[in-house]
């Protein structure tokens, strides 16, 4: 049997497509099954202040790779992108469609030391002349330009006869998550006398939702809105779980495990809105918001780390990490070294329990996500978070070490802090080289139907004040937080003749806190209403409330103000409706 080379140790790197940090155990869930990786967090460390460079895919895996800010390779979206549509009031900036064959990624990067390299899964990095063979790995299963698996079951290939590389032969109705995990236990056990760098980003739990109708059945349940109840997502994570669990077994097998760092993430928070579905696939609750967001619980993400004798059992740290971090911490892991610009620094530190040095970790996501949320940057600098936007330049400030779920925005408590973060962030900005989003020529907000009505979402408001704001998550799908009178929201909207529109609000209020006056205005003229109680704040009413008048063809603004707040809370509004007055 050869010898393996001395003083090189094995990594293996997790990383899951879509999981969102509370859809673990260990992490809080108490409706996903997850042992395995609950058993990982007990032998290892947990990081629970952990994120991802970006809220969507794509940048993530790019930082990764390269140990750089996704916006220093030119990818700041999955790709190739959302499209630009007339609703929105920016245009996205240019977006590189694959990762650089000129980055160094960590396969090229450990090559000269003698390691074979494996990448199982999901590349969504380029396709053709960038697929991961180009980039340093030696064996590449299922990796290609695509986000989605072209089939979660055997066959994995599409009606136009394409198959997921390295897949081509499966036993009919294979479960791909379970492929994958084969795929990984040949690999190691192929180069078990070698060092090895397994990279093994499942497909799963992204969209769609597919799962063994088995599992399905253990999780039988009413989903909820609101909460982790989906029986199908749960059965996907359970699948997950026992990947993972099969991985770290045949490193105990074949008596590795001492030898092997084994990392496990997420490339970005958990989907908690629809995109089509009935049922969002998970809730990020108390984390706000989910993927595609710049909230909490679009970027803030699990991270476990296993290396027995060298991590400490059953350690949780609150010290602040990213995505940016997992291409020093694998070379210093491995003795290597590389020559390559990088944004991260090595956690080896933290995994012994050492303080990492204090730094400042930025995003900028100059798109409009499919989730709903709208270009922007953010910047964390110890416990304080600044969330930027660039439609309209609003800044939100939160404490996220007080208040993980960003409820309470302390931009007017304390503007010298706004300041400083800002001026972080745009410096930030200028260092990394990120492209900012355009005004839209073809901007043509909220246009009218065939029949002349006018419907204003709350998702298309933009919102002024500390509180007010727009809840995404589908319990919710309003204007909601209404609890300061001065806060206040307007609406953009396109006509193609003037005239006289009656006016119908959805507006929901909790019990005793109805009352408010308040004013709808376009231009000079103006209407007020009484907002009514409706039972609670989801509870919502259709109400008609008067007519406005709109002088002429084009776009106007509607705004909308509390005159006053007798209650708790003004309203939740989740849209208006112009009609065409007969």
């Amino acid at each position: 049997m050869p010898l393996r080379a001395a003083g090189k140790p094995n990594v293996v790197l997790i990383v899951i497509d879509d999981l969102g940090q509370r859809d673990l155990g260990c992490y809080g869930s108490t409706f996903y099954k997850t042992p395995n990786i609950d058993r990982m967090a007990k032998d290892g460390v947990r990081f629970t202040d952990f994120y991802a460079a970006c809220p969507v895919c794509s940048p993530t895996r790019a930082s990764i790779m390269t140990g750089k800010y996704p916006q220093r390779v030119g990818i700041t979206d999955w790709l190739p992108g959302r499209k630009d549509l007339p609703g929105q009031r920016l245009k996205r900036p240019e977006l590189k469609n694959e990762l650089a064959l000129e980055e160094v990624t960590i396969a090229e990067a450990l090559k000269p030391h003698g390691y074979v390299t494996a990448h199982i899964g999901k590349w969504h990095l380029g396709g053709k002349g960038f697929e991961p063979e180009k980039q340093g790995f030696d064996v590449n299963v299922a990796g290609d330009h695509t986000g989605t698996p072209l089939s979660y079951f055997a066959p994995f290939a599409n009606k136009a006869g394409a198959t997921m590389p390295g897949l081509e032969k499966a036993a009919p109705g294979e479960y791909l998550t379970d492929r994958l995990a084969a795929e990984a236990e040949s690999f190691i056990t192929a180069n078990k006398d070698k060092p090895f760098f397994l990279y093994l980003p499942h497909y799963g739990v992204h969209t769609p939702l597919r799962a063994p109708q088995s599992l399905i059945d253990k999780y039988k349940t009413q989903a909820v809105h609101g909460r982790q109840s989906n029986p199908v997502y749960a059965a996907m994570v359970e699948s997950m779980d026992a990947a993972v669990g099969r991985v770290l077994k045949r490193l105990d097998d074949l008596k590795l495990s001492d030898n092997t760092l084994v990392l496990f993430t997420s490339d970005n928070g958990g989907l908690a809105t629809l995109e089509g579905m009935p049922f969002a696939p998970t809730i990020n609750a108390p984390l706000r918001e989910g993927k595609g967001y710049l909230y909490e619980g679009g970027v803030r993400v699990p991270l476990i780390a296993k290396w027995p004798g060298k991590v400490k059992p059953g350690t949780v740290t609150d010290q602040v990490a990213c995505s940016i971090d997992f291409f020093d911490t694998i070379l210093e892991a491995m003795g290597a070294t590389s020559a390559a610009r990088r944004d991260g620094v090595s956690l080896l530190p933290a995994f012994g329990g050492e303080k990492l040095k204090p730094r400042s970790l930025y995003w900028h996501y100059p798109h409009y996500a499919n989730q709903g949320s709208r270009p922007g940057g953010a910047v964390r600098a110890g416990n304080y978070k600044l969330v930027e936007y660039y439609e309209d330049g609003r800044r939100e400030l939160f404490d996220v070490a007080k208040d993980l779920s960003e409820s309470r925005n302390l931009a007017a408590d304390k503007p010298d802090v706004v300041r400083d973060l800002a001026a972080k962030l745009d410096a930030w900005r200028a260092d990394v080289g990120a492209k900012m989003p355009t005004p839209n020529p073809d901007y043509r907000p909220n246009p009218p139907d065939k029949d002349g009505a006018i419907t204003l979402h709350a998702r298309t408001a933009l919102v002024t004040g500390t509180m007010l704001r727009f809840e995404p998550l589908p319990h919710k799908n309003t204007l909601g937080f209404w609890v300061n009178r001065d806060d206040s929201a307007a609406f953009d909207f396109t006509t193609e003749k003037g005239g006289t529109f009656a006016v119908e609000v959805l507006q929901g209020c909790g019990k005793g806190s109805g009352g408010a006056e308040v004013e709808l205005a376009v231009g000079a003229e103006k209407l007020t209403f009484t907002v009514k109680d409706t039972g609670g704040f989801q509870a919502f009413e259709a109400r008609d409330v008067g007519t406005l008048k709109v002088a002429a063809a084009g776009r106007h603004t509607l705004t909308v103000k509390a005159k006053t707040k007798p209650g708790a809370a003004v309203m939740d509004l989740r849209q208006i409706v112009l009609r065409p007055a007969k």
